[in-house]
């Protein structure tokens, strides 16, 4: 069977030269081996996606020279078969409701930091450090039928002990050098979210019920997503679904050395392209020669 490549950006922004990287590595490796190439658009964060960037992402994709299959995924648009990952989690009695706020759980980490330091994620975002799990079915149930906001949560020590040992096969490198057979240990993210109220689905979860769905062999992505496949590896072993190879890849950066990232205002696809640079001149500062032609 051949390869299925993707490349998923969300339309909160416009892509940059890292994003270039990603999505040449990924149509070109594809291209090359024969395989196939689709393009998701991961939307989910109604407050910041916008239709202008999701236009502007096919613009600078096809100005590239990269082409993808259609239809396109569009995330927001398969709401309900995210809806149903989440019962099926809840159904093996692996998701809680919380109800703190945010800054709610911002005290009750001070608090924790007070005594000692309060355990933080790979990315550095403090575990959760609240008691929802200890709530009563009832409770649960008069909170949210008197209508508060509540995030689901995977109860992490139940999913862990559960899904048993797993691992993934990686072909680029993680953070600390991790390659080949890596195991996954995603207890270090702890009670993560799957879900809110409002929002019936969180990254983690949208991305191993995408790639599954879409038949994707082979995550090709930016390495600073490494340590989340932790958290993918275990999502993929409970809902039963199939758990493809990986590589993340490096990251660029600018001339400070800072990583290219939209928050930090990374010179953009467009602006080169009103500067007078040619796809192919992208593409040599992304680090790729001009493309071969398919076998």
């Amino acid at each position: 069977m051949p390869s299925v490549f993707r490349f998923a950006p969300s339309p909160n922004g416009y892509l940059h030269l890292g994003h270039a990287y990603s999505a040449l590595l990924n149509f070109d490796s594809a291209r090359q081996g024969g395989g196939r190439f689709l393009l998701r658009i991961e939307d989910i964060d109604t407050a910041r996606c916008r239709a202008e960037f999701e236009a502007a992402i096919f613009e600078d994709l096809a100005w590239l020279g990269i082409a993808w299959e259609t239809p396109v995924r569009r995330q927001s648009e398969h709401l309900g078969e995210y809806r149903e990952a989440v019962e099926k989690l809840a159904a093996q009695g692996l998701v809680y409701p919380s109800f703190e706020s945010r800054a709610e759980i911002a005290r009750l980490v001070a608090e924790r930091d007070a005594h000692a330091p309060w355990p933080r994620d790979p990315d550095g975002v403090p575990l959760y450090a609240g008691g929802a799990s200890l709530l009563s079915s009832k409770s649960r149930q008069r909170l949210i039928e008197f209508g508060a906001p509540f995030a689901l949560r995977l109860d992490m020590p139940k999913a862990r002990s559960r899904a048993g040992d797993l691992g993934w096969i990686e072909l680029g490198e993680g953070p600390d050098g991790q390659t080949g057979a890596v195991s996954a240990h995603p207890e270090a993210w702890g009670d993560v979210v799957l879900a809110r109220k409002e929002t019936p689905t969180s990254y983690h979860l949208a991305v191993v019920v995408d790639d599954a769905l879409q038949g994707i062999t082979l995550v090709t992505r930016g390495r600073d997503l490494f340590s989340a496949t932790h958290v993918h590896r275990l999502l993929q072993a409970l809902l039963d679904l199939p758990t493809p190879t990986y590589h993340h890849h490096l990251l660029l950066a600018d001339a400070t050395g800072r990583r290219l990232a939209k928050r930090t205002g990374a010179l953009g696809l467009r602006q080169l392209r009103a500067a007078g640079r040619t796809p192919a001149e992208v593409r040599a500062l992304a680090g790729f020669a001009a493309p071969k032609a398919a076998p």
